[in-house]
């Protein structure tokens, strides 16, 4: 057998590992079940592919995401490795030739989703294959309590079952100590060796600030920090208009979210790796393939969804051990918007059980019957059909897949898309001949910003009942505006698929993973109440505060992030100080908080601590510009 450190060196050209890596590999290797907390960037991958090289035979891995599967393989396959992955949309015939090529062909590795383990032929044909280890990554997946619970991944036990002998690695990069203890469970493992990389980051500062002009405190941010940078926001329209306004800022940026093709993607990706760009501007679809060493900073410009999530993509940042910046901007309006964002739009059980009534009314299933069966589904015409709300609907049907009652091929997410091809002038030129579009052409774009920059979705149901026609009509001045190369168009009249999985019991087949939507709602609930409770304590160490939530309770205060900065300056400035030199400043006119924050060399909490000390005693006024003067003035 080859050695790991001569693999890591033909494969990966790397003459070490990183911490822990080595001992995981010869853990795996010793036959040993094994699991890994690796953070972000801790390479994982490599713990089961160097000793699923150096062993004769296949390893199967079990991943969640197609376009992680895919990554992977096609960086095996650049290597000479062969790999492949078993993805959607593959028939039945190519699927038994690809099963037979991993019997018979030499491949070192298959990758599958959990969902295409459930398939005989699969099992059946992984009997007869000689695997020589089981990779589990993404585990926190199997767990009721991990953030992106997948049911699904409960059935990889039945690996076990086909292949007995051989022993399982499970990967992940964030998880509590309760869903390590549910992964070892859910997954058979037996007197499993555990590795858990600490958490902290010794060169990696996490900032929270409060403002009010976040996007003012942004390119301050930038200004000082010229050095490849990811801000996060929450919407695909917000990364076009934050990333327009940086641009005019004269800053060199570009930006990503799920709604763009392959090819964008990765024309984005490559140069902003490449340093073609400063900045990327992303939505948190910006996560794969990110393996950038010297990005400065990582800022939120809205909250995370989870202490997991924004653990992974803060983690992005100073991979290369240099000092780095992990950002939150917040303001008062930031709790309210996620409340509304994750926890309203959580679907209660008697809305699901009527979504699923509704849903075999709207397909005609009898009771009893509809097992395996495949419909055309148009998610605007169900939900206008029985006046439900969109979000809400969406969402219970993620419940109902997650649950495994149906399966949603999500089509509709791309139904309608266009994009202006014309310049602003020539288009209301046009609307002067073709007065009959006014109405709908101006109810768009007061509708969806960015649409002449690029491809945008739309959403056909509410532009038609906006301006007042039917969705038949708007399509056809649609295809008439792209006809006459006013707009490009994508349309496709079916925009989903669903396929039920059991027969329709109505309410008892709710009733039967009842408890389980019930978790994943508290789990929801409990994770946004972790995020608000990080960004509004102020007064423990950042960094303590995130290890503690994944277990670690003995950290030291790190003494880089906002609040030991902010207890530091505290500490050594005396306030009097402070007072006296903002009344200095103002001595020479008037002066905004902002210009006196830029001027003085002190924090902005002690300036805005001492302001409100020489208002309180009338020693300062503030004018009707919003600046601030000296009250003898």
């Amino acid at each position: 057998m080859a050695h790991p450190i001569n693999i890591l060196e033909r494969y990966w050209n790397f003459t070490s590992f990183r911490p822990l890596q080595e001992e995981i590999i010869q853990s795996v290797l010793e036959g040993e079940d094994t699991f890994a907390l690796l953070p972000t960037g801790g390479g994982k991958s490599m713990c089961f592919q160097i000793p699923a090289l150096v062993k004769e035979g296949i390893c199967i891995v079990i991943s969640p995401l197609v376009a992680l599967m895919r990554n992977q393989v096609n960086v095996l396959q650049n290597k000479g490795i062969k790999a492949m992955a078993l993805t959607s949309g593959i028939s039945y015939n190519e699927l038994d030739t690809l099963l037979d090529n991993c019997i018979y062909g030499n491949y070192k590795f298959l990758y599958l989703s959990p969902e295409r383990l459930q398939q005989d032929i699969v099992q059946q044909r992984i009997k007869q294959m000689n695997v020589n280890l089981i990779a589990v990554d993404e585990a926190h997946c199997i767990s009721q309590w991990g953030n992106d619970f997948r049911p699904a991944y409960k059935n990889i036990v039945t690996l076990r079952q086909l292949h007995p002998q051989t022993n399982i690695v499970a990967l992940t990069a964030s998880a509590t100590p309760e869903v390590v203890d549910d992964i070892v469970k859910e997954l058979d493992c037996i007197k499993p060796k555990i590795f858990n990389q600490s958490f902290y980051r010794k060169n990696l500062a996490y900032m929270t600030f409060h403002e009010e002009d976040k996007l003012y405190k942004l390119e301050a941010i930038l200004k000082k920090n010229k050095a490849p940078s990811i801000i996060y926001v929450r919407s695909r329209k917000a990364t076009i208009e934050i990333d327009n306004l940086l641009t005019h800022k004269g800053f060199q940026s570009t930006f990503y979210h799920g709604g763009l093709s392959n090819t964008e993607k990765e024309s984005r990706l490559e140069a902003w790796l490449n340093n073609d760009f400063q900045i990327m501007v992303a939505t948190n679809a910006f996560g794969m393939g990110i393996d950038k060493p010297d990005v400065k900073t990582v800022i939120h410009l809205n909250l995370p969804d989870s202490i997991e999530s924004y653990f992974q993509e803060a983690g992005r940042a100073g991979r290369n051990g240099d000092k780095a910046f992990a950002v939150i901007l917040k303001n008062k309006n930031d709790e309210i918007l996620v409340k509304n964002q994750f926890l309203k739009v959580l679907p209660t059980i008697d809305f699901i059980k009527t979504v699923y009534k509704r849903l075999n009314n709207y397909f005609q299933i009898p009771y009893g019957e509809g097992e395996h069966q495949t419909f055309a589904f148009n998610f605007n015409d169900f939900c206008k059909t029985y006046k439900f709300n969109s979000i809400l609907t969406y969402n219970t049907l993620q419940a109902l897949e997650r649950t495994g009652i149906l399966n949603l091929n999500k089509q509709f997410n791309n139904k309608t898309r266009i994009q202006f091809i014309v310049s602003n002038s020539n288009m209301f030129k046009y609307l002067e001949n073709n007065s009959d579009l006014n109405s709908i052409v101006k109810t768009i774009l007061r509708t969806y910003g960015g649409i002449f920059e690029q491809e945008t979705k739309i959403n056909t149901v509410l532009i038609a009942d906006k301006v007042s026609i039917t969705e038949e009509i708007l399509i056809k001045a649609l295809v008439k505006l792209s006809d006459e190369k006013i707009i490009t168009l994508f349309h496709s009249k079916t925009d989903a698929e669903i396929t039920f999985i059991e027969p329709r019991e109505d309410d008892k087949t709710i009733n039967r993973v009842a408890r389980i939507i019930e978790q994943q709602i508290q789990l929801r609930q409990k994770q946004i109440a972790s995020v608000l409770d990080y960004i509004n304590n102020n007064e423990t160490c950042k960094s303590k505060q995130l290890l503690s939530y994944f277990g670690n309770n003995k950290a030291n205060d790190c003494g880089i992030c906002s609040v030991c900065i902010a207890s530091k300056k505290n500490n050594t400035i005396n306030i009097t100080i402070v007072k006296k030199e903002i009344i200095k400043c103002l001595e020479g006119g008037e002066q905004s908080s902002r210009a006196l924050i830029e001027t003085l060399a002190l924090s902005e909490e002690n300036i805005l601590n001492a302001l409100q000390e020489l208002l309180e005693y009338d020693i300062i006024n503030i004018t009707k510009k919003n600046t601030y003067k000296l009250a003898h003035i």
